[in-house]
């Protein structure tokens, strides 16, 4: 586009407040002043280009730098480029450690006058920013442009393509980019392009290193600004961005943004080979390494290879042992942020992730993903070995070890591997000696006090929980709570595989072990395997001779409860 024909004159003029800036805080330099008055005034001078407003004067001139890709000005001590010599001179202050804007009310310094501006606010309790919509008053032209995107109505820049809204021609272009693939801005040391060029300034810091915001809290630098914002925020507990649909608070506007298409259902990042959607873009980026099946980074350790640095990151914590996010509530530390995220859920009940088929609720979004594919039949992961499919790759995973044989989870007490977790923690009650809790009636132990309470109530005959529907009463609630599904029909415990429900996880349990085939738990008699403990149980029986069952009626006993209540229908005369 031709310089000439870069520009128009838009129809703004100066805003009537521009002459009640006498009864506002005065400032030392014309600079500041300056900067104080841009706040009071519209920006007639529209770059055609990317739809930025400008005021007259030189900032139109150092955009088309911008625009153009010229950077003149090279700083001699890093060789660092800028499209104008203010920049320049600003960045040398960083060498220098120079910060020549000090404020004298705590006498903290700083390098740009912008930055030194927006301090005084905090002191002045200054708020030149009003939203005409809301009332509010903000400190800074940022934060009210932040605030803004919560009224619909100052949205009137439309997309074309998927009817997104936006509040200036700027926000809309830059987001058109997305559907186009472009990326005009890219850096010149590793040819990453970008469709903002402020996200390509703060990738550019990742070559230089440079990272002049310092916390003082704990020390941690940052390469701008708004990053050092953000992370202060950890150590004062700020959240300001609240969400109206659930009440829910952030520390930024991002994750806001982001949180609300939970509600909304917007998915506005479509992937072009097989078209589903996604509410955040990095999922979008991720679910695209699927198709190329790229694994570019590999750790150094076992070789293990990763599709995102952040997973290769997380990964590593496995081998060094690193788990800094800790549970406030248990104490419990993880080696992701978001496994104590989805951690957290456990004690505050929260699911917020809801399916529109059944209006189940899950404390994820992936366990949400995997319940409604159960809906609609869809099995993405498939066995190249027999060509099985699964709803989750980690059924695929686990799947996979019946073909390879790899059995992770080993038992330290006898060295029996399986192939999936809770199976091992199962097997490992088979261990566990240690019952301290006997009862005095016939002498049997309980690893817990609560176990010998319900187990007491066999003698005594004492069942407290009745229930409300039919009347029968239950020695333990969660017998009562188990029983109360048949009134209702409630079956919580779903199979990810083939979606048969049950009333009582261990039903479940036992279930899933149909799928894989294993069987854990071995008879030390004579070696035969059961896929429950409770069916081991049983067979035990048969080799001690136990009858725990008896008749009330005419004493006679009997090894399974099944069997007893069949004799039991022969006193009362019922043909079963």
């Amino acid at each position: 586009m031709r310089k000439e024909q870069r520009w128009r004159q838009t129809d703004f003029q100066l805003k009537d407040e521009i002459i009640s800036c006498k009864e506002m805080p005065t400032y030392e330099k014309c600079t500041s002043f300056a900067l104080h008055q841009g706040i009071n005034r519209e920006k007639p001078c529209e770059c055609q280009e990317c739809g930025k407003t400008f005021c007259q004067g030189s900032k139109p001139v150092q955009h088309e730098k911008i625009l153009d890709g010229e950077k003149p000005y090279k700083c001699k001590e890093c060789g660092q480029n800028f499209s104008n010599g203010h920049q320049l001179t600003v960045h040398q202050r960083l060498h220098i450690a120079e910060k020549p804007y000090k404020c004298k009310e705590c006498g903290k310094g700083f390098v740009r006058a912008s930055a030194f501006v927006k301090h005084g606010r905090i002191h002045t309790g200054e708020k030149p920013c009003e939203c005409k919509e809301g009332g509010q008053t903000f400190s800074s032209s940022h934060q009210f442009t932040v605030h803004q995107r919560i009224h619909p109505s100052k949205k009137p820049s439309e997309c074309g393509e998927c009817g997104k809204a936006f509040y200036g021609s700027s926000y809309l272009i830059q987001h058109q980019r997305i559907h186009k693939g472009e990326k005009p801005y890219e850096c010149k040391e590793c040819g990453k392009a970008f469709i903002v060029y402020g996200k390509l300034i703060r990738h550019q810091n990742i070559h230089t290193g440079e990272k002049p915001f310092v916390c003082k809290e704990c020390g941690k630098a940052f390469s701008t600004f708004s990053y050092l914002g953000q992370h202060q925020r950890i150590h004062t507990g700020e959240k300001p961005y609240e969400c109206k649909e659930c009440g829910k608070a952030f520390s930024t506007s991002s994750p806001l943004v982001k949180h609300q298409r939970i509600h909304t259902g917007e998915k506005p990042y479509g992937c072009k080979e097989c078209g589903k959607a996604f509410t955040v873009y990095g999922q979008l980026t991720r679910h695209q390494s699927i198709h190329t099946g790229e694994k570019p980074f590999e750790c150094k350790e076992c070789g293990k290879a990763f599709r995102l640095s952040t997973f290769l990151n997380a990964h590593q914590r496995i081998h060094a042992g690193v788990k800094p996010y800790g549970c406030k509530e248990c104490g419990k530390a993880f080696s992701r942020a978001s496994y104590l995220v989805h951690h957290e859920r456990l004690h505050t009940g929260e699911k917020p992730h809801e399916c529109k088929e059944c209006g189940k609720a899950f404390s994820t979004g992936s366990y949400l993903v995997q319940h409604q594919r159960i809906h609609t039949g869809e099995k993405p992961y498939e066995c190249q070995e027999c060509e099985k499919a699964f709803i989750s790759r980690h059924q695929l995973t686990v799947h996979q070890r019946v073909h390879t044989g790899e059995k992770p989870y080993e038992c330290k007490d006898c060295g029996r591997a399986f192939r999936v977790h809770v199976h091992l923690t199962q097997h490992q009650k088979i261990h566990i000696s240690v019952k301290p809790y006997e009862c005095k009636e016939c002498g049997k132990t309980f690893s817990r006090a609560s176990y010998l309470v319900q187990h007491g109530r066999i003698h005594t005959g004492e069942k407290p929980y009745e229930c409300k529907d039919c009347g029968k009463a239950f020695s333990s609630g969660s017998y009562l709570v188990q029983h109360q599904r048949i009134h209702t029909g409630e079956k919580p415990y779903q199979c990810n595989q083939c979606g048969k429900a049950f009333t009582v996880y261990g039903q479940l349990i036992g279930h899933q072990s149909v799928h894989t085939g294993e069987k854990p738990f071995d008879c030390k008699a004579c070696g035969k395997a059961f896929r429950l403990n409770s069916f081991l149980t049983e067979h035990q029986r048969i080799h001690t001779g136990e009858k725990p069952f008896t008749c009330e009626k005419c004493g006679k006993a009997f090894r399974y409860s099944s069997a007893l209540k069949t004799h039991q229908r022969n006193h009362v005369g019922v043909k079963p």
